[in-house]
């Protein structure tokens, strides 16, 4: 069963190491639209696409060595990716990739999330914790969005890719809805448990995961 969403956690430390990889992903998302559809430079937006997941693997990495947590980063983090899959989206819309319908859905699903988020700070908690399934969806996502445009050339590696494409785009928004319907019920749950005390010392606003 998925993490409960916890109360507010980490520190309020900005100028971070992970924090500016964050921003500098942040900062790729406006080019890679661009690349999708001003020029239409795949290969390009592709490499920003690649450049993204790197620093996204590493600023999580560098905040576990670096012991770098804050509530920023927490909040930037699944934005980005957040941003780069509708970026991607909307985009693979407007070039007829994708229907418009798998679009909105998940647009749909994200917006709901937000609304949640919104409530759940009014009472007391932080964002929804990052599931490792909400994870997995996201990867599957970008993984196909590379996958789909390279299908749209011609040869042999666009036939080979179209496929593959398609499938880890179907299992992505499976897997992104199904993670939706968790956070939820986490939402439920949160909605149903008495309102948390605020932190007291240093201890109890260190990161964790967990129940309520």
């Amino acid at each position: 069963m998925a993490d409960a969403p916890t109360p507010h956690a980490g520190t309020d430390r900005v100028l971070t190491v992970p924090n500016l990889l964050s921003v500098l992903r942040l900062a790729g998302v406006p080019l890679f639209l661009y690349l999708l559809l001003g020029p239409r430079a795949d290969g390009w937006a592709i490499l920003v696409l690649m450049l993204g997941g790197l620093t996204d693997w590493l600023d999580g990495k560098l905040a576990r060595l670096l012991g770098q947590y804050s509530r920023l980063g927490a909040l930037l983090d699944p934005a980005v990716d957040r941003l780069y899959i509708l970026a991607a989206l909307v985009a693979l819309g407007v070039r007829e990739v994708v229907p418009w319908w798998v679009v909105l859905v998940l647009v749909a699903r994200d917006l709901v999330l937000g609304l949640c988020v919104l409530v759940l700070r009014r009472r007391g908690y932080g964002p929804f914790v990052v599931t490792y399934l909400g994870k997995a969806a996201t990867f599957q996502l970008l993984y196909a969005f590379p996958l789909l445009l390279l299908g749209q050339g011609e040869g042999w590696f666009a036939e080979l890719a179209r496929p593959f494409g398609y499938a880890f785009a179907g299992w992505g928004v499976g897997l992104y809805l199904w993670s939706g319907l968790l956070y939820l019920a986490q939402f439920v749950l949160a909605l149903r448990t008495p309102a948390p005390r605020p932190a007291t010392s240093d201890r109890e606003a260190e990161p964790h995961r967990g129940g309520l």
